[in-house]
């Protein structure tokens, strides 16, 4: 049970400000340097999860190593604690300006080894020092007599949100990576004056630091629950994350959100008062039930409700949970352990998403099972007050519970098992309002509630997803993603990555299974290109492609020709070689090299003038790799190119406008460019074609003419005032057009 220390004559306003100020300056600069690094390791490391996934390691390992120090420095006298502290800082200044040394990974590197020493070497001290400040300042001003502490892990998280928002609305937009790294050092300067500031108010006797009673050590029991408490919403807000954007819509910037409200949380679930959380407590059951309702939905407008539907229960679920963590804290003796616990439930809910889940699901199914575990732990009471009384563990109710949850599955098996997958709309949907009945009637009773949940996820869609998972080689999951082949309009088959299409194939016959179709019509840019190839470079044309996808390209190829794709995810090089799935390389080019690994990485080590024809296609989705696209990049692909080479450059895509970003660069590198915008016929659509937005840009007027020529194409706009992309400069903030919808 939770102590709660009360304001002494000692303390004032004045104490708790500096303290809020330094918790929340601290929180602030660690959430800033997380994605500030990640910037600048991208032209560097490239952009593969398994890249990000060491990354997060080290970031998840050094917090955890800050909290298990500050708890450490809690056996030391309150001044000693500080003097310690401050010299911890110093020292971790002594690298500063925070950046990445000058290192750069081998070809052979294995990025799990590799990726975690950089990072190491280049932040960890600075890292280290900064994530110790939220339990370590909250101690101290327990040890200072100024009042409850836990609190002010509500400053804490408010500045881990504001240097959330600040980096991918200000800081990135504003500064280059040059900029950035030394307006972090300065704040790190501000952080250090504030904590020698924080130390001058704390007691310089050991006989101060002793006053308040021994309490016993916290059982292994609480222990367990912090941990649980701790690690589902941390769990969470990387499920609902990819869940959104994989199965609902891909939006960029979407994974603010989640991690936003999820710290947002932590505000309410730790502020003094109690009012807001506790309305929050009583609606979140509800809300759990509606984004349960919602999972499966993936067409009309339906979509964005649901979706929004979904960060919402993040932010009600995490404050219910943190609530709960928050009542059932130590006392201020315990403080730094009880956040060390914290923290090792944050671990254990982020690898269990990233790293196990992946490796042993073929669908967002951790969603699910968090959403079921949020049920289970959460101290729900309904917000009907007429069934308050209901659950009051009287022998009727304990009646009840078993019976109800016989009933729930039983409606389960009933509606799925035996009448199918193919049931009529209104008798499918009928078993499932029955259950969401049953739960809401069902909140606070908490077997039959997490029982209802189970059962209203399985009915809502979870039994027709199992049986889609049981069909073998019909989804694939990999670091990257999750790959479906789903059946298409016309008699074609699909390649499809959350709300992307990779591919279209047709199918009926071996000249139908040639058919260029979906972005990469015969008359599109691509195609105009492809046809182009032999006329301008000859029998022997030598042509590279950034993105595999299904293959579709590949039965542009011509005798003769040498092409290599390449593809960063194993996975898809894997789909698009398998002939039962789809056969475009198979019969096309069966000789084409796939190398696998960050194209921007592996063009650089490619040899100059090795390519004739190079074709970026990686920018379709709501994650633009930005590295791919900055004047850095358009340098090697010169490079690259022979002197008349062609650079087509891929840029469909649903919220963004690259073409300001291809003008630029390409008025920065000397390129000629030229825009097809292709937007097919009814006869086009019944082969499977889609419109789509390519840019032909070539060192030589010349090539970009004949390609070109006969049909319509558009010169690049430029947009005034607008700089091109650098690996120290770039955002997709300003490129951000949602009337493209």
């Amino acid at each position: 049970m939770a102590t709660v220390a009360t304001v002494s004559a000692g303390g004032s306003r004045w104490d708790r400000t500096r303290f809020v100020a330094t918790i929340f300056t601290g929180s602030f600069l660690l959430f800033l340097v997380q994605p500030m690094i990640a910037r600048m390791a991208l032209p560097r490391l490239g952009g593969a999860p398994t890249v990000w996934n060491s990354a997060m390691l080290v970031y998840q390992a050094l917090l955890l190593a800050g909290y298990a120090y500050a708890h450490w420095l809690g056996r030391f006298r309150a001044r000693s604690q500080a003097g310690i502290h401050i010299t911890v800082l110093l020292l971790a200044g002594l690298t500063l300006p925070i950046g990445l040394i000058a290192s750069t990974p081998p070809p052979d590197a294995n990025p799990f080894l590799w990726v975690p020493w950089l990072l190491l070497v280049s932040i960890g001290p600075l890292f280290f020092a900064v994530s110790a400040q939220a339990p370590l300042l909250q101690r101290w001003f327990a040890l200072s007599d100024a009042g409850d502490p836990y609190p002010l892990y509500a400053a804490s998280n408010l500045g881990s949100f504001g240097g959330l928002l600040a980096y991918p609305f200000i800081v990135e937009p504003l500064l280059g990576v040059t900029d950035q790294r030394w307006l972090w050092s300065v704040g790190y300067g501000l952080l250090v004056l504030l904590v020698a500031w924080c130390g001058l108010r704390l007691p310089k006797s050991a006989r101060a630091e002793s006053k308040a009673a021994d309490t016993p050590a916290p059982d292994w029991r609480t222990i367990g629950k912090w941990i649980a408490l701790a690690a589902v919403p941390s769990g969470l807000i990387l499920s609902t994350t990819l869940h959104i954007t994989t199965d609902m819509v891909a939006m960029p910037l979407l994974w603010v959100l989640p991690l936003g409200v999820y710290l947002l949380s932590f505000t309410v679930a730790f502020a003094s008062s109690r009012s807001a959380a506790n309305w929050i407590i009583r609606l979140a059951p509800l809300i759990l039930l509606f984004g349960c309702f919602g999972v499966f939905i993936q067409n009309g407008w339906l979509v964005l409700v649901f979706g929004a539907i979904s960060i919402l229960n993040v932010f009600t679920v995490s404050v219910a949970l943190h609530s709960r963590l928050f009542e059932i804290r130590p006392p201020a003796q315990h403080l730094t352990f009880f956040y060390l616990m914290m923290s090792v439930g944050g671990v254990f809910g982020g690898a269990f998403c990233a790293l196990i889940a992946p490796l042993i699901f073929n669908w967002t199914y951790e969603y699910l099972l968090l959403l079921v575990a949020a049920a289970a732990l959460m101290h729900a009471t309904s917000p009907f007050d007429r069934l308050v009384k209901l659950w009051d563990g009287s022998a009727n109710a304990r009646r009840i519970t078993p019976v109800g949850i016989l009933v729930v599955f039983a409606v389960v098996i009933i509606a799925k098992a035996f009448l199918g997958r193919n049931v009529s709309g209104p008798l499918a949907h009928a078993g499932t309002v029955a259950i969401l009945t049953i739960a809401i009637f069902a909140i606070g009773n908490r077997a039959l509630f997490t029982a209802a949940v189970a059962a209203l996820l399985i009915s809502a869609g979870g039994w027709d997803k199992l049986a889609e998972s049981a069909d073998r080689g019909t989804m694939t999951r990999s670091f990257f993603g999750i790959y479906e082949i789903r059946p298409g309009a016309n008699n074609s088959r699909m390649l499809v990555h959350g709300t992307t299409i990779h591919g279209i194939q047709n199918l009926g016959s071996p000249d139908r299974e040639r058919m260029e179709t979906s972005y990469y019509a015969p008359l599109s840019g691509v195609g105009l290109a492809m046809r182009s190839a032999t006329d301008l470079f000859g029998l022997n044309a030598r042509v590279g492609i950034v993105g595999l996808g299904a293959g579709t390209l590949s039965c542009y190829a011509r005798p003769g020709q040498a092409w290599t794709f390449y593809e960063i995810d194993p996975a898809v090089s894997r789909i698009a070689r398998d002939p039962t799935k789809f056969t475009f390389v198979a019969r096309c080019k069966p000789d084409a090299q796939i190398r696998l690994g960050d194209a921007r990485l592996l063009i650089e080590r490619a040899p100059a003038a090795s390519t004739d024809l190079l074709v970026l296609d990686a920018f379709s989705s709501d994650s633009v790799p930005m590295h791919l696209l900055t004047s850095e990049a358009f340098a090697d692909y010169r490079r690259i190119l022979s002197p008349n080479g062609l650079l087509m450059v891929h840029i469909s895509n649903r919220y963004l406008d690259l073409k300001p970003v291809v003008a630029a660069a390409s008025r920065s590198g000397g390129w000629t460019a030229a825009l097809r915008r292709y937007r097919t016929d009814s006869a086009g659509v019944g082969r499977n074609e889609t419109g789509s937005d390519w840019v032909a840009l070539s060192q030589n007027p010349v090539t970009v003419q004949h390609v070109v020529k006969g049909e319509q194409w558009l010169p690049l706009p430029l947009r005034a005032g607008f700089k091109p992309w650098t690996d120290d400069h770039a955002s997709v903030l300003p490129l951000i057009d949602f009337s493209k919808q």
